[in-house]
Order: structure tokens, then sequence, then C-alpha cells
């Protein structure tokens, strides 16, 4: 899926100037940076406390300190992962733990209320669904994101009502 090297979305008009080019992944910069920056940080931390233990420590517990520490790395990897993407055939919105795979007409509105950390969709069963992949913490390129995603929305979302 095109992205930038830096995991940024990859939104580029297409030649009709109909909007961004699909497949389109949006992912939360900053949460990114903090949580797999904290994994390979706690990963390198207990790997060298497990080489520096003192002789009488043994290898189950060098090996346990290096596990815990993978354990954790594997838990930040929930807050690194999400992401929304938008694909000629549907949107796969990945969250923490869930992945949501949407058709466009199951999706009404998506929206980032005042104080919100992420949008979230409203679905054509009455539900909504957080979208982890665009971030308020992000600032200016989480709206710019936000309203890419709406474009796209609009184009191959639900048909229009007649007369509206």
């Amino acid at each position: 899926m095109p992205t930038s090297s830096s995991g940024e979305a990859a939104v580029g008009e297409d030649t009709a100037g109909a909007g961004p080019r699909l497949p389109v992944v949006y992912r939360p910069r900053n949460v990114r940076i903090v949580a797999y920056g904290l994994a390979a940080l706690l990963i390198v931390t207990m790997t060298v406390l497990a080489v520096m233990l003192p002789p009488d420590w043994g290898l189950q517990d060098r090996v346990g300190l290096v596990l815990m520490g993978l354990v954790f790395a594997a838990a930040l990897h929930l807050l690194g992962r999400p992401r929304l993407i938008a694909a000629e055939d549907g949107v796969t919105v990945v969250n923490g733990i869930r992945t949501h795979v949407l058709e466009w007409a199951e999706i009404i509105d998506i929206a980032m209320r005042e104080g919100e950390p992420w949008p979230s969709v409203d679905l054509s069963d009455g539900s909504t669904l957080a979208v982890m992949g665009i971030q308020s913490n992000d600032g200016a390129r989480a709206a710019a994101d936000l309203e890419s995603f709406k474009r796209l929305l609009e184009q191959r979302g639900e048909a229009q009502e007649p007369g509206a």
C-alpha cells in the first residue's frame, strides 16, 4: 500500500482530480514513535540487564528478563498498530486488538468531536466504531487525514438521496 517512508498516509491527487488515490493508509505518527521507541528501549535495557547480572543469577533468570521485555514490547505494539485503510473494495479499521472490515456503504459519517482522541464512524446499523488510525494529538496532520477520508467517503459512500 502506498505510504511514505515515515509511514504517513500517501495521499496524492489522482489524474482526474477526484481525490486521493487508493489504497490510502492513515496511521498516527506520535503514538507510533512513542510506542516503538519505548519498545526498542525496553528490549535493549532488559537485554543489557540480563548480560550484566551477577554470576549467581542463572540462565533462566537472564532469559526470563529478556522474555519479559519482549512481552512488554508486544503490548506496546498494540498501541502502535492502529491504522485506517481505505481501498476500492472497502475500509479496514485496525485498532489495538480488533480489525474491522467494512463496505463503503456501511459508513454513514466520520467525525472527531472537540476533545476526542480519535474520530468515530457512524455505521448504517446504528452503531459507532472508534478509528484509532487518526489521532488528534497529531494536530493538523490528523485534521488533514480526516478531511481526506471524508472526501473519499463522499465519493464512495452510500448513494445520495433523490432530490438532496
